[in-house]
This record gives structure tokens, C-alpha cells and sequence, in this order.
């Protein structure tokens, strides 16, 4: 028999996709979505999580976003920049001590360095007096006094180096810089100027070293003395331009004892034939001109070094800036 249409049972027929009608059963709906917390309802358009089209009224309906929502986006939007601003501090810290112990190291190597210049200049002042001191005019432009003026400023430069690295000091570390700056723009405007002025300071040279040959012997120059003794005996050589220079300074035919090819007690006095007949000026600057790779490759790694001093410098410097700015 033919079950009437008309009578109530728990069965219902689900809606066919072509049946104009998508409403459930009066009930029937508001009595399962009851179940999960009322989520669904009647008037809703998601079931069990899926979304459905909603009916023509519905979509003439303006769509409002549930409030509260664009406060929860702006929350994870500074989140997120935060996040990103903690890992560029993270990075600058990690690149600041990197940069911090290598600048230290450098400094420390540059501090021992300064010591031990001093320490050799303060030696020379001690045993030798004022060695290689060859000028009259400037008397006190000798090795030793060079030596103990060097090694104070390097001893000096790198201790504010390493106490500006270690502290991460932005004022000693700029101290730093502009001290080694200065040297260094010294130092290459002295070797352009001696470059450019190259016949002029040899005859300065030439002229200024003869006078100080007046000195040799006497009291208080024996720093004079010994540079002049061990210049002619190891370069086996006489006087600035030639042996007869010294006949000016003893007013007869004698040359001191460290002009004797064979050195002996009063050999200066012996006849020319048995002294060094070379010029110790020119003798020297040969020496230079032999060795000039050698001296060329001193003078590159003194400015590599203060080179890799300011960079060393400047760039902690810098990073102790960003450092201040982001993470403060």
C-alpha cells in the first residue's frame, strides 16, 4: 500500500537538486543544528562548516564583517613587524661583536707593537745616547728620540682603540678614527713632498750632514760619533761626498779610524791608499735603491695596516649607531 504524502513520520524525503524548494522540514533543521551548540540555525547559510549560495534577499544584503575582526589583522600586522624588527637587531648585535673582537685583537696587536717600539728607543737612549744622530741642525731627530715619539703614539692610538671596541664607545671609537686619519694624511703628504722636492733635499741633506761632521768626536755627540763609526764601516765608505770632507773637520790630511780598510789604532793618519774612498751619501742611497721592493713593501703594509684600522673603525662605529637606533 501507498504511503499517504499526508502522514507524519521521521522520514523525509531530501531535496532533489532540480526541486525549487531547499527548505527542510519545519523542525527539522533547528533540531540537529541544536546539537552543536546552536552554530547553525535556520537562517544561517554554512551547514556542518560548508558554506552555501545564499538566496536572492540575501545577496542584496549588505555584507558586515564580524567586529572585532580587522582588530585581530592589525594585532598580527604588528606582530609581524615586530618579529622582523627583532630579527634585524638580532643580525646587527651578531655583525657588532663580530666586529667588536676583531677590531680588539687588531688594536691589542697595535698596542704590543707601540710597546716594543718604545721599549727599543728607550734601549738606544739608554746604552747609545743619541743614536744616529747625524744632523747639526736638528740634533734631536735622532733614532732613538724617533723610536720613543713612534712608540708612544701607536701605544697610545691602541689603547684608545681597544677600550672604544671593548666599551663600544661611539666617542673613542671616533677618536680613534680621526687620530689615525691624521697620521696617516701625515704620513702620505711627506712622501709626496719628498718625491716632489727629491734634488732639493739632497743638497739640503748633503749640506746639512758635512756641518755635522764638525761635530764628531766631540763632548756630549757621541750618538753623533757611533752613527758616523758604524755608517763607514759597514757601508765601507768616508765622509758625505767624498774621504776629503773630513780634512775640514781635522784641518790636515786625516780621516777618522773607521775609514782604514784594515781598522787599527790611529790607521786614519796613514796614507789615503789603506781608506774607504766611496761617499757614504751616495753609498747609502744606492743601498735604498737596491732595496727599494723591500722598502716599498714596509711602506704598503703600514697603510694597509691603518687602513684596516679606520675601516675597522668606522664600520663599528656605524654599527653602534643602528644598534642605538633600532634596538633602543
Amino acid at each position: 500500500m501507498r504511503r499517504s504524502s499526508t502522514d507524519e513520520s521521521t522520514y523525509h524525503r531530501s531535496p532533489s537538486l532540480d526541486s525549487k524548494d531547499y527548505s527542510f522540514p519545519n523542525g527539522t533543521f533547528r533540531r540537529y543544528s541544536s546539537m552543536y551548540g546552536g552554530q547553525f540555525g535556520a537562517a544561517s547559510n554554512s551547514f556542518f562548516g560548508f558554506h552555501t549560495n545564499p538566496g536572492p534577499k540575501a545577496t542584496k544584503a549588505k555584507y558586515t564583517s564580524p567586529k572585532g575582526n580587522k582588530y585581530v589583522v592589525f594585532y598580527l600586522d604588528l606582530s609581524f613587524i615586530f618579529l622582523l624588527e627583532l630579527k634585524r637587531c638580532s643580525m646587527a648585535h651578531n655583525c657588532l661583536q663580530c666586529i667588536k673582537y676583531l677590531m680588539f685583537v687588531f688594536n691589542l696587536l697595535f698596542w704590543l707593537g707601540g710597546c716594543g717600539i718604545l721599549g727599543v728607543g728607550i734601549w738606544l737612549a739608554v746604552t747609545q745616547g743619541n743614536f744616529a744622530t747625524l744632523s747639526s741642525s736638528f740634533p734631536s731627530l735622532s733614532a732613538a728620540n724617533l723610536l720613543i715619539v713612534t712608540g708612544t703614539f701607536v701605544m697610545i692610538i691602541g689603547f684608545v682603540g681597544c677600550i672604544g671596541a671593548i666599551k663600544e664607545n661611539k666617542c673613542l671609537l671616533l677618536s680613534f678614527f680621526i687620530m689615525l686619519l691624521i697620521i696617516f694624511l701625515l704620513e702620505l703628504t711627506v712622501v709626496i713632498l719628498f718625491f716632489v722636492y727629491t734634488d732639493k733635499i739632497d743638497k739640503y741633506a748633503q749640506r746639512d750632514l758635512k756641518k755635522g761632521l764638525h761635530l764628531y768626536g766631540t763632548d756630549g755627540n757621541i750618538g753623533l760619533t757611533n752613527a758616523w763609526s758604524i755608517i763607514q764601516t759597514d757601508f765601507r765608505c768616508c765622509g758625505v761626498s767624498n774621504y776629503t770632507d773630513w780634512f775640514e773637520v781635522y784641518n790636515t790630511t786625516r780621516v777618522p779610524d773607521s775609514c782604514c780598510l784594515e781598522f787599527s789604532e790611529n790607521c786614519g793618519l796613514h796614507s789615503p791608499g789603506t781608506w774607504w774612498k766611496a761617499p757614504c751619501y751616495e753609498t747609502v742611497k744606492i743601498w735604498l735603491q737596491e732595496n727599494l721592493l723591500a722598502v716599498g713593501i714596509f711602506g704598503l703594509c703600514t697603510a694597509m695596516v691603518q687602513i684596516l684600522g679606520l675601516t675597522f673603525a668606522m664600520t663599528m662605529y656605524c654599527q653602534v649607531v643602528k644598534a642605538d637606533t633600532y634596538c633602543a
